[in-house]
């Protein structure tokens, strides 16, 4: 049993059925081609440093990425950045370790099978989590789980590397819940450009964009009804199984501040994480859905104050706490902690073991 002290460690008492199964960087940055992957993982590591923790996932994508006719050479390329960022990172001392991902083909392309059979084969060992694209029912997860466990083989550890599903359709969205309870499962993405596309017109293109000053008017992607509604049922089938729910791309790149605007969207609407294509945008996310200093100083006095009285329900500035309360306050430390905010000295010993702490975050 892990403990402090002689205080019984938050993640022993707090974390349960109702509480988030996984706690992730809260950026996801995605790169297809090899000059940008390249410095998507460079600047990873320069961050990594900065911040003291890996506070955005680099994703390196073999869907959108690879050109058509050339999936194995781009597969077998993505397999070794991996393999050399993982090399150089067990090289430098005291840094967090990288966190790459790679996105397949779906599981009905013609390439899905050799996307696992190269990238799994290869630097299965070097991947946090595998994204698959286009997932419409649990029999896709079934598919791919499989598949990844046969082309790591025995004794790989092929059941702790998670999946990641993109929700790209009405139908997706309809089994959202269903594809969310499946074991493998560590994160929804919502996939909006499909997602809009997939009705035949009948969402205007002003759906796909965000517009931080007029958005009502325009129908952009966070006052659509039939996107919102989207947004929401793959937020809830998360938050319903401990899963992590990702929020859309924004493709407006000209002003650096509408990227914070969207992520807090995002966040009012219970998303803990967001992609990133751009990254300029990557800063900007991480701000936006990391706790406030205000929100991180009340929860390191509740937590504190909760374990000095072994998680018995304990008043805090006139309001009363219970295990409840803990486990909310004591989930913004881990998002704090996750993206390289300043803690309190008080919550310290909880985040003394780093590897710990991650490790069974992840």
């Amino acid at each position: 049993m892990a403990s402090v002290g002689r205080v019984t460690h938050p993640r022993e008492v707090l974390l349960g059925a109702q509480a988030v199964a996984a706690f992730l960087p809260v950026c996801d940055h995605y790169s297809g081609v090899e000059l940008l992957m390249r410095k998507s993982l460079a600047l990873q590591a320069e961050l990594s440093e900065e911040f003291g923790a890996c506070v955005f996932d680099v994703t390196l994508d073999c869907e959108d990425g690879a050109p058509v006719g050339g999936e194995a050479e781009h597969a077998q390329m993505v397999a070794e950045l991996a393999l050399q960022a993982r090399r150089a990172s067990m090289m430098a001392s005291g840094l967090p370790s990288p966190r790459i991902a790679v996105r397949v083909h779906p599981v009905d392309h013609p390439a899905f099978e050799q996307d696992i059979a190269i990238l799994l084969g290869r630097a299965g060992s070097a991947l946090c989590h595998v994204m698959i694209p286009k997932v419409e029912t649990v029999a896709d997860v079934v598919r791919a789980a499989w598949s990844i466990d046969q082309a790591l083989g025995p004794g790989h550890g092929a059941a702790f590397i998670p999946l990641h599903a993109l929700i790209e359709s009405a139908a997706a969205v309809h089994r959202a819940f269903d594809i969310a309870a499946h074991p493998r499962i560590q994160s929804l993405s919502f996939g909006l450009m499909d997602f809009v596309s997939s009705h035949g017109g009948a969402i205007a293109s002003s759906a796909m964009r965000f517009d931080p000053l007029s958005g009502h008017s325009t129908l952009d992607q966070f006052h659509h009804p039939l996107v919102v509604r989207a947004k929401l049922e793959i937020a809830s089938a998360c938050h319903a199984h401990g899963k992590v729910p990702s929020h859309c791309v924004v493709t407006e790149l000209g002003d650096p501040g509408v990227i914070g605007a969207a992520a807090g969207q995002a966040r009012n609407f219970g998303y803990a994480r967001m992609w990133s294509i751009h990254p300029a945008q990557i800063r900007g996310i991480v701000a936006a859905l990391a706790p406030a200093p205000h929100e991180i100083d009340t929860a390191a006095r509740v937590v504190t104050a909760g374990a000095a009285q072994q998680w018995a329900p304990v008043a805090v500035d006139g309001r009363l706490h219970d295990r409840a309360s803990y486990r909310y306050f004591w989930q913004v430390l881990e998002r704090a902690h996750k993206t390289g905010c300043k803690l309190p000295g008080s919550v310290d010993e909880f985040f003394a073991d780093s590897q710990h702490s991650l490790g069974v975050a992840l």
